[in-house]
């Protein structure tokens, strides 16, 4: 195990950096953090960039194990599946997962920030410090030059062991990799709010994440612990429908009334909100190397920023987490545990961007497909008929802790399987489970027992 008198840096005061110090002052390490930004807890930052979070197996189980878990899902609610909403006519339902002790957590990205910071300070061995901005890192020295932005006093941090969780930005990741692949969606989001109704009442389905699905574009809505729903519109950058061509209040108007009206009618800062409110990027990071023997890793958005839409960004970085202090009860030295952590993490963040970004077609566009509607109600009359032997990829991803490489490939095969099986159904009930038994022991059974020991893993 790594000697705990090392000088410890974090980079980020983000989600991981913050629960990454509570994990590194656990175990009796003292760690500064660097974060670039005010302190959110006395200042109001700008609104508009948050995502509502998603937070599921993979997230809350790295949270249980510093004892967290409980207070953060006091502050979550459950949603069990999709809402989807047409143009016209009647809304439709899709469950995620077998049944309702499947879901995912909506939980604010703010609250659950501060309250990661706060409870990293209490631990009495981290110390944040606020408005520092890296100018130059030599990551192979552990060596950062940081200007304080308040006082504008620069200074250096020498001989550390460098944490770089500062986003998909990240200046510790430049100053490490010569070269990034970077690959910026053709989409930007625009933030949106469903204030609460009378009473604090929400004015939609609670228990559930809301979609607008429309081909090319779409916009989602999740529920917040005080009735509200945080929006998010996502346009392509340029061409008909997009950005580019909502440029005027009443441009912007005519669009949600054509094809968001029940939205429209529930957002009454529509216009201020979206001319108000900043645009946001989607990035994918792949990239290479993500630690400079003993001094420098990455984590998080640095190492593998994805974009938002299987809702994993946050919960794989926490899972960084786990894994990582993991390895610092088995490995020897910071450079040992840093280069096996590159190894078992880089394939399955590789396979969640990949994921991340398949999921983005599926939300916007075949959620609203009946042969899709079909596919999804024949998964799940499987999921029940063979508990254990079948499985899904949405399954995977987000109800268990199954590396994401196997999951993206169980999702390979398990979605030949079903789309055989629906080819000629009209109805999810009709699938023959004879043949489907000799689909799935044929096809999915032989990969589940080739990778056994990445499928023990509790959920």
């Amino acid at each position: 195990m790594p000697s705990n008198e090392s000088k410890l840096t974090v980079v980020g005061a983000g989600l991981v950096g913050s629960l990454l110090s509570l994990y590194l002052a656990r175990r009796g390490h003292t760690v500064e953090v660097l974060e670039r930004r005010a302190d959110m807890r006395r200042e109001t930052l700008d609104a508009g960039r948050s995502i509502n979070l998603a937070i599921s197996t993979r997230g809350l189980h790295a949270l249980r194990q510093v004892g967290l878990e409980e207070e953060a899902l006091k502050h979550a609610i459950p949603m069990r599946g999709r809402v989807i909403h047409p143009v016209k006519g009647e809304l439709a339902f899709q469950p995620y997962g077998k049944d309702d002790s499947q879901h995912i957590n909506s939980i604010s990205r703010g609250w659950l920030n501060k309250f990661l910071m706060t409870q990293a300070e209490a631990t009495g061995r981290v110390s944040i410090r606020f408005r520092q901005r890296v100018t130059q890192a030599d990551p192979a020295a552990g060596m950062l030059t940081v200007l304080d932005e308040a006082t504008g006093v620069t200074r250096e941090v020498r001989d550390a062991v460098v944490f770089g969780t500062d986003g998909s930005g990240s200046a510790v990741r430049e100053a490490l990799q010569s070269q990034t692949d970077s690959q910026t969606l053709g989409h930007g989001y625009k933030e949106l709010t469903i204030p609460p109704g009378e009473g604090g009442r929400f004015q939609m389905e609670k228990h559930a994440l809301h979609i607008w699905p429309r081909g090319t574009f779409m916009l989602i809505a999740l529920p917040n612990e005080d009735g509200s729903f945080t929006c998010t519109l996502f346009l392509p950058w340029e061409g008909p429908v997009s950005f580019a061509t909502l440029q005027t209040p009443a441009a912007l108007e005519a669009f949600f009334q054509e094809q968001f009206p029940d939205a429209k009618a529930l957002i009454p800062g529509l216009v201020e909100e979206f001319f108000s409110r900043p645009t946001g990027h989607m990035v994918t990071v792949k990239c290479a190397p993500w630690h400079a023997g003993g001094r420098t890793l990455l984590l998080g958005d640095a190492a593998h920023a994805i974009v938002p839409f299987y809702g994993q960004g946050m919960n794989c970085g926490f899972e960084d987490c786990v894994v990582l202090d993991a390895l610092l009860s088995k490995q020897a030295d910071w450079a040992a545990a840093f280069g096996e952590f590159e190894r078992l993490r880089k394939t399955n963040a590789d396979a969640i961007a990949d994921m991340a970004v398949e999921n983005f077609i599926e939300m916007r566009d075949s959620t609203a497909d009946p042969r899709f509607l079909l596919e999804k109600g024949v998964e799940k009359v499987l999921l029940n008929a063979f508990p254990g032997e079948f499985v899904s990829r949405y399954t995977l991803v987000s109800f268990s802790r199954v590396p994401y490489r196997l999951a993206y490939g169980v999702g390979a095969i398990a979605g030949g399987i079903v789309a055989e099986l629906a080819k000629d159904l009209k109805r999810p009930d009709d699938v023959d489970l004879d043949r489907a038994a000799k689909l799935i022991r044929g096809r999915l059974t032989p990969f589940m027992e080739e990778h056994a020991d990445g499928f023990r893993l509790e959920g």
